[in-house]
């Protein structure tokens, strides 16, 4: 088997699982291609020198490898989704941390869970993107995102406009701090935190969940994901905050959103006994009791 390891730092707590990895992975005889500053802060922090086939730096670099690991929390699987793109390499995400929604393997499970990837022993799920159509370019070349794409109000200021269209068809002006377009996937992310619902990952829709809205009968709306949304936003600033992920940029005022579903998704390996109602109730902690 041929993989590719991206990660950033960690804490001490993760070195040994970390070890443990690369031992395991040298034991199956497997070729390892290490995203080159992950390897840079492994041979420096910890002096840990992994035997490796290769390097990459850059999507363009990358690997045509079985699967891709992503060590490090939710923000590292999102930027691991920028290196694979459209490649089709399903995505393992593996948690240094305590919580996480897409890297889902904690420490505890990493061994077992590198049995069953050996053997097979595994899911793959699509998760659907959000494509910005126009303007290309304007976060980087990879306009696509897999939590949600988001417009926010620049300073602490006034609120701003944000004139909603969907199909071409009037939908509302939000008056607000901003506004998130999400995916089931980012259903519990950004826009959980604002007050979004939580959408299963196979569903076939978009949230639309603005952000401290100043009408307050303004609530979040589900759309069918074959839909394009454009964004036409306004305010006394004349200017705001564009974003993917966590990619952000400053966008002037006047600039016409387009959003949609990519025409592609990102795979990523599950566990068999996982499943997204049993990551609900570990890291919504849901049905526990401190009376038990």
């Amino acid at each position: 088997m041929e993989i590719a390891i991206f990660g950033k730092s960690f804490g001490d707590v993760f070195y040994e699982n970390c070890r443990q990895l690369f031992d395991y992975l040298h034991k199956k005889e497997t070729r390892i291609f290490i995203y080159k500053p992950f390897y840079e802060f492994l041979s420096q922090k910890f002096d840990l020198k992994p035997g490796i086939a290769g390097f990459f730096s850059s999507s363009e670099d990358l690997p045509q490898v079985d699967m891709l690991f992503s060590i490090g929390g939710d923000g590292t699987f999102l930027q691991a989704v920028t290196l694979v793109r459209d490649s089709g390499i399903p995505i393992v995400g593996i948690n240094s941390g305590r919580l996480g929604f897409l890297a889902d393997i904690s420490r505890n499970e990493l061994p077992v869970a590198l049995e069953e990837i050996d053997l097979g022993r595994f899911k793959v799920k699509e998760l659907s993107l959000l494509e910005l159509i126009s303007p290309t370019g304007l976060v980087d070349d990879f306009n696509y995102a897999l939590n949600e794409f988001a417009v926010h109000k620049q300073d602490s200021s006034s609120m701003i406009t944000i004139h909603t269209y969907l199909d071409d068809e009037y939908l509302n002006s939000y008056w607000a701090d901003g506004l998130i377009v999400s995916t089931p996937t980012g259903s519990t992310a950004y826009s959980l935190s604002v007050g979004g619902p939580i959408m299963h990952p196979g569903s076939q829709g978009i949230i639309i969940t603005p952000i401290a809205p100043h009408n307050l009968t303004v609530r979040p709306l589900v759309v069918p994901d074959n839909m394009e949304l454009t964004l036409k936003v306004e305010g006394r600033g004349g200017k705001f905050l564009a974003s993917l992920d966590s990619r952000s940029v400053v966008v002037e005022e006047g600039t016409e959103l387009k959003i949609r579903k990519a025409g592609f998704p990102i795979k990523m390996v599950e566990r068999t006994d996982q499943s997204f109602y049993s990551t609900l109730r570990n890291k919504l902690m849901w049905g526990a009791d401190r009376r038990n």
